[in-house]
């Protein structure tokens, strides 16, 4: 069935991944103009807007090698981007998915050269042993990652067969 659609799914992947990168975009244009650099908005006790910037990639790792990150992201994105294309049995719900993740990396990628780093931000409070700030890119590709497991790993449960013994 998603073969046949293929048209419209791919519009719906460019679609989710316009939205993300724009709604990421904006947000983090907000807080680069609201919020001074290593300054904390309190929004309650559980969330706080810390303004940072990472210079590096996932977990603030290789500071000053950010480029590095941004070089492998859009390698990945691009290759994301052909297996929609040209793939041959990919379901809506990858689409969808894929559309949130290639969203959210783009917008970090925009981030990159645009700052020179990436905006960081939300800061979650009262979570022992976690200290790191990230954005809305970051939600969002966790987003589209977390279901494209979820469903990928039902999925496949369904359609393999147990070995029978000989």
């Amino acid at each position: 069935m998603a073969q046949n659609n293929k048209p419209i799914n791919i519009s719906l992947f460019a679609g989710i991944a316009l939205a993300v990168l724009s709604l990421s975009q904006l947000i983090g244009y907000w807080i680069n103009t609201n919020i001074p650099l290593n300054t904390t908005w309190e929004l309650n006790s559980l969330i706080h807007f810390t303004h940072i910037r990472n210079h590096g990639g996932v977990f603030g790792m290789l500071q000053g090698m950010g480029w590095v990150f941004a070089v492998i992201s859009i390698a990945l994105l691009a290759g994301v981007s052909a297996y929609l294309w040209f793939g041959s049995s990919i379901k809506r719900y990858e689409y969808v998915c894929f559309g949130f993740i290639v969203g959210g990396g783009a917008s970090n990628i925009l981030d990159r050269f645009i700052y020179g780093s990436v905006i960081d931000f939300i800061n979650i409070q009262h979570i022992p042993y976690w200290h790191y700030v990230f954005n809305t890119a970051d939600v969002m590709v966790h987003v589209g990652i977390w279901p494209l497991l979820l469903f990928s790993f039902l999925d496949s449960s369904q359609t393999t067969t147990p070995n029978k013994p000989n």
